[in-house]
């Protein structure tokens, strides 16, 4: 198979890049690579380079090449994609692969063109730009093809993003620059203003995904965690419930609600009633939270609903939408 073209649709997002071709996920690993200074040569990516983080000499530096959705350093990326490829495509590859990957809603041309350039430099023979709350509605089987409304929110780690989609189209959305990574700051911050205690980005995301909820819960978890002393530097463990979590992460979920009333505020009447009548699909890793279908179903008064695959609906609907070229041309951004 290696001797032909291959087709790939690719998520690259802020905190993991995922590749499905037709409906088998290749590949799925954290969008973080490890670099010598020095050098500026990359030496490992993905969850090799998570699992250094924070516990490198100054030599070597871990990043994430995406923020917030989009490209940050373009020489990392590239090389980032460069590899992927070669690693999926097999070494013995005639005809480079076809790609459609996913870009966020409303970034500029410029932010566009650097993913576009990216992809096409690490070694395709086509590529498609998407936005992400298209490629999710077609990665989750929304009836999308229909004159009828379908809303979608987007919640990865750097944007998120709502939208309502109609015959193939985005009729109205928005965009937030910030994400899943957002709780994870304020769940940093609240420890350190309760508690007195520094922890890494890493502990505080294992919070929220281990014992985090978007309201409270009728059965209390907690969980024990180690961090820095910011007084005396010195090692010092604590224990947090569900309710300091719910407590912590307040601020950024009604932003979340903030960003997807701004879209039904500019949604045609007529689709808001299909949306109600359909509800809210959620995607992406956020939308894991427990307790977030229904904090959203009270604050906006439609009901909203978990997609049976949230963390993979975006790169599925890329590897679906190459065959749909044709009649998703004219909702495609335009490089």
């Amino acid at each position: 198979m290696a001797l032909f073209s291959r087709e790939f649709g690719i998520d690259l997002g802020t905190m993991f890049t995922r590749v499905v071709e037709g409906r088998q996920i290749l590949f799925e690993e954290p969008t973080i690579a490890a670099i010598v200074v020095d050098e500026q040569k990359m030496v490992a990516w993905g969850q090799e380079a998570l699992d250094m983080f924070g516990k490198v000499p100054e030599t070597i530096e871990v990043t994430r090449p995406l923020q917030n959705g989009v490209v940050a350093d373009y020489e990392v990326t590239e090389n980032m994609l460069r590899w992927l490829l070669r690693k999926l495509s097999g070494p013995f590859r005639i005809v480079p692969p076809k790609v459609m990957i996913t870009i966020p809603y409303g970034i500029t041309s410029v932010e566009s063109r650097a993913v576009h350039e990216a992809i096409l430099e690490a070694g395709t023979r086509e590529a498609y730009l998407i936005h992400q709350p298209l490629a999710a509605a077609i990665g989750a089987d929304m009836p999308i093809g229909t004159p009828s409304g379908n809303m979608i929110l987007c919640l990865g780690g750097g944007v998120t993003q709502a939208a309502v989609i109609a015959m193939y189209g985005i009729v109205a959305a928005e965009t937030m620059r910030s994400g899943g990574m957002a709780l994870d700051e304020a769940i940093i911050a609240y420890v350190r203003k309760k508690y007195g205690l520094i922890i890494g980005p890493l502990t505080a995301e294992q919070l929220k995904i281990k014992i985090g909820a978007a309201i409270p819960l009728e059965k209390e978890e907690r969980m024990d965690v180690q961090g820095q002393d910011q007084v005396n530097g010195l090692p010092r463990g604590i224990t947090l419930t569900t309710g300091e979590i719910v407590e912590a992460i307040q601020e950024p979920l009604r932003n979340i609600i903030e960003t997807a009333r701004k879209v039904l505020e500019k949604t045609p009447p007529e689709l808001v009633a299909d949306i109600i009548d359909h509800g809210i699909a959620m995607t992406g890793g956020l939308a894991l939270l427990r307790g977030l279908d229904r904090l959203l179903t009270k604050e906006l008064g439609v009901p909203s609903y978990l997609v049976d695959n949230p963390q993979t609906a975006v790169a599925e609907g890329a590897a679906r939408g190459i065959k749909m070229v044709p009649v998703l041309r004219r909702s495609l951004p335009s490089v």
